[in-house]
């Protein structure tokens, strides 16, 4: 069943408290090998640097995927129909979110959700400002924990889940199914899903884009620590930890990490982890999938894939996929 709440002028808070936070980074640090969760990278600087990855020269996805936006949105919106709600999980910049409002017909609704509070109110006044006529509900919230998605004024015909980037591929494969068979349950069978999946390619390529010259994915990926300072009070020394990206075979998966430089002991609100020279934080999984791989992912999810569409080079894809109801 679709989940509806009533309209409200102020933004839903259903972001997660303090204490989960504490939890879930202890429980990643103490795990072997040591890793942290991907969302952890996003507090304002974070999002603020992500936006500059999209516009470094070596990261293909994001100038890919707004091609492939800018040639084929009319049909995507004709695939989704009138009357949508638009629901779009991770907000970032809103750029391919305007290429997409300005070709649906008469949406519901757009209800734009986001872990990072700032980057979340600030895209959606920006989008407010842009599209009066649309009804914008933000939702500041952990969107893979599950939704109650708020009432727009007018009625949906169908709820359509936007899904870009290629954020489906930092989760693990059993992660991914479980989190396409919430969206299927959350949609309905006939609604839909639109969603950014990076392909498989050379490795060339794929640990040029998460190894820029200019260290802005260092950064990136360093700031998750300092977040953890800040929020947790933990010692972490960011020039004690450099960053590594490179691609696993194996996995078909782009892993980020941070490696310690030295024997070292990190404390996080009372309690202490151990860190060897050369350990490694595990930060994010980047999977890279074919068409085919990916439309057996959505199979198994709830979802049939009925358009796949591409850049000539085939980096790329954005593929609807139609809900047939939680399985």
């Amino acid at each position: 069943m679709l989940q509806l709440r009533r309209p409200t002028t102020s933004p839903y808070d259903l972001a997660p408290q303090q204490a989960g936070i504490r939890d879930e980074v202890l429980r990643g640090l103490l795990h072997q090998p040591k890793e942290l969760p991907p969302k952890l990278f996003y507090d304002e600087r974070g999002s603020q640097l992500f936006d500059q990855i999209c516009e470094l020269e070596e990261y293909y996805p994001t100038r890919t995927e707004m091609a492939i936006m800018r040639a084929y949105a009319h049909e995507m919106a004709a695939l989704i129909g009138p009357d949508c709600l638009l629901v779009e999980y991770g907000i970032g910049s809103s750029l391919k979110t305007r290429i997409l409002l300005d070709h649906l017909i008469a949406p519901a609704g757009y209800v734009p959700v986001d872990i990072s509070r700032e980057q979340l109110l600030r895209s959606a006044q920006r989008l407010a400002l842009s599209y009066p006529r649309i009804e914008i509900l933000p939702v500041w919230a952990d969107y893979t924990a599950g939704l109650a998605l708020p009432r727009p004024a007018r009625r949906a015909a169908q709820a359509v889940i936007y899904f870009p980037g290629s954020t489906i591929g930092n989760c693990h494969p059993d992660e991914a199914v479980h989190l396409l068979r919430q969206i299927a349950a959350l949609v309905e069978p006939g609604g839909g899903l639109l969603i950014g999946v990076d392909l498989q390619k050379d490795r060339a390529t794929l640990e040029l884009a998460y190894n820029d010259r200019a260290g802005v994915t260092a950064a990136f990926n360093l700031n998750m620590l300092a977040r953890i300072n800040r929020e947790l009070g933990a010692n972490f020394q960011l020039d004690q930890f450099l960053h590594r990206a490179f691609y696993n075979d194996c996995a078909g998966r782009i892993e980020m990490h941070l490696v310690s430089q030295r024997r070292q002991l990190i404390d996080i609100d009372g309690a202490s982890i151990v860190f060897g020279a050369g350990e490694s934080i595990l930060t994010e999984c980047s999977y890279k999938y074919s068409v085919e791989s990916f439309g057996a992912l959505a199979r198994a999810s709830g979802f049939e894939v009925t358009h796949v569409w591409t850049d000539p080079q085939r980096l790329f894809s954005v593929q609807y996929l139609l809900g047939h109801g939680a399985i």
